[in-house]
């Protein structure tokens, strides 16, 4: 963020614990229920918005026009661009996550969802009877309703930088109520989702054109070592990043 935003990356990283938005709709209404929310999810498993952050609008598989909005803002809060490096959305986090909820990871592939389900310490890990993709679209409904009802109508994108970041900040420290779900909970998954993204193999989505191992020093999924040890020993080992799929 430019200084004159009043929002740098140190402040963001000090605040939140971590290393521009787009428009997008008022939600002054209550925000859906449970069963609604799973209910338009069946109805819309491939739901593509309008191009964010030059990307085609065929890459986004699963976030609606109005939660694609609210992520690019939320990954942008979360990490935002400076002279360090790419912001959260200009590395394509928010592409990151939206194909991680359109497959297994979205759907709960892999977690047990039968219940009973009670109260959980935070050592037993996310509790909730919701697929993450479910987590997120009613977690981004409750965002907004939460945002709406504290900043006059506005949705989370449509603050302004410093107080989206005020916002996560009440969120992280357990003073932002949501409707349907704990919002640290929401805070929580979303925080670890936008990490992952961030410096993902950019055969994912994230990490776009290996920006973030670039700003880093990391040289990808290269395997091997040991044709290059002793050129660089006690050297800066400076090579072009290679993904996955540069080495299939």
């Amino acid at each position: 963020m430019a200084d004159d935003e009043g929002v740098r990356r140190r402040d963001v990283l000090k605040g939140l614990g971590v290393t521009g938005a787009v428009a997008g709709i008022v939600a002054t209404a209550a925000p859906p229920t449970i069963q609604e929310a799973e209910a338009q999810t069946a109805a819309h498993p491939h739901a593509h918005p309008a191009p964010l952050t030059g990307q085609s609008a065929d890459d986004y598989r699963f976030f609606t026009p109005a939660e694609a909005a609210v992520v690019v803002a939320l990954v942008d809060t979360l990490i935002p661009k400076d002279e360090v490096g790419p912001g959260g959305a200009e590395a394509g986090v928010p592409i990151f996550i939206d194909r991680e909820l359109a497959g297994a990871y979205g759907r709960g592939a892999r977690m047990y969802l039968d219940g009973p389900f009670r109260q959980g310490t935070p050592q037993q890990g996310y509790q909730l009877p919701l697929t993450i993709a479910d987590l997120y679209r009613v977690g981004i409904a409750d965002l907004n309703a939460w945002c709406a009802s504290t900043h006059g109508g506005k949705s989370f994108d449509q603050l302004s930088p410093a107080d989206r970041v005020a916002a996560l900040k009440a969120i992280e420290a357990g003073q932002a109520e949501f409707a349907q779900i704990p919002a640290r909970t929401f805070f929580g998954v979303l925080l670890q989702n936008t990490v992952e993204g961030y410096f993902a193999d950019p055969m994912y989505g994230g990490n776009r054109n290996s920006a973030v191992w670039k700003m880093i020093g990391f040289p990808g999924a290269i395997g091997m070592y040991v044709d290059e040890i002793e050129q660089y020993r006690n050297k800066r080992y400076e090579v072009e990043p290679k993904s996955i799929q540069d080495l299939s």
